[in-house]
């Protein structure tokens, strides 16, 4: 879906008429799409953050070829045994779920507070509220009980031995263990410096993950797509923690507030460790301010990054 938005809005911007847009989408509908192979077990591996990257490059690259006289496929999505709806939809038919607009601007989410993915940012959360109370009674736990959405459940719900970082932070389990332990989770968390602790894998033994079907269901409303989860520490002598329930990440569009300081810090944080002071200031000088940022032209704001 990235990528045949990204087609129709490049060949837009790029001044194409609504038969240039129309053919341009067609091939982005022709290309297929992309496989999750590397993210699961046994295929676990490094590759990541790609896909948005390489849909929306594609969705440029296939934009300048209709503008430059490629033709399009009328029948791309509706053609029968060939089309798009009969081999990735079973013959269903596309439907359009809401109207065409800038709903995912508004409503991106930011990664900021961990690197984690994003099914379990509010589970990391919670583990961190936890962390006071069990960090040395960790002995003494019995069961630990993580309740999540359907898709949390099936994305990154894994039991076992895990490979490699890539395995690690795509483990609820994982994600939930560090923080309970440490109080933190950071990038570094997830080599085996860390992971070789055997507290986490401890833990992680002791875990039972659940699907709530309200998280499941305002996962997937349009006004709301929360990504909730809770945690419950259970403890051998029959007494257990608080039900910790985190509904929305702090990059989510209804913790703006509290959100967007938190992001600008970690961009300021971010800058610093690779460019010059000078540079820096620059940036944030340019960043502060919308309307001279928006008349800025992109290659010049995209030369203050240069090393």
């Amino acid at each position: 879906l990235v990528r045949i938005a990204s087609t129709a809005v490049a060949c837009a911007m790029l001044g194409g008429t609504f038969e240039e847009v129309r053919n341009a989408v067609s091939h982005a509908f022709i290309d297929g799409g992309a496989l999750r192979t590397y993210r699961h077990a046994p295929n676990t591996g490094s590759r990541k953050s790609w896909a948005a990257g390489d849909a929306s490059s594609r969705g440029v690259n296939l934009a300048l070829k209709a503008l430059s006289g490629e033709m399009g496929y009328p029948s791309a999505l509706s053609a029968k045994f060939w089309g798009f709806e009969d081999v990735k939809m079973r013959g269903a038919k596309l439907t359009i779920p809401q109207e065409f607009g800038s709903y995912v601007m508004e409503n991106v989410l930011f990664k900021i507070s961990f690197p984690a993915e994003f099914h379990a940012q509010t589970a990391v959360e919670c583990a961190l509220k936890l962390h006071d109370e069990v960090k040395d009674r960790l002995d003494s736990i019995e069961r630990i009980v993580i309740t999540t959405q359907e898709s949390g459940h099936r994305i990154i719900n894994k039991v076992g031995p895990l490979a490699n970082p890539a395995d690690r932070d795509h483990c609820i389990q994982y994600m939930v263990a560090v923080p309970l332990i440490f109080g933190r989770l950071t990038a570094d968390d997830y080599e085996d410096s860390v992971a070789n602790d055997p507290r986490i894998d401890a833990l992680r033994e002791k875990m039972v993950v659940e699907v709530d079907d309200r998280y499941t269901k305002e996962y997937l409303e349009s006004d709301k797509r929360s990504i909730a989860n809770a945690v419950q520490i259970f403890y051998k002598d029959g007494s257990q923690s608080q039900k910790v329930e985190v509904e929305y990440p702090i990059g989510h569009r209804r913790r703006r507030d509290e959100g967007i300081p938190v992001l600008v810090a970690k961009f300021e944080r971010n800058i610093a460790r690779k460019l010059s002071p000078k540079k820096c200031a620059k940036i944030k000088e340019v960043c502060a301010n919308q309307a001279s940022l928006e008349s800025m032209p992109f290659n010049e704001f995209s030369d203050l990054f240069a090393l």
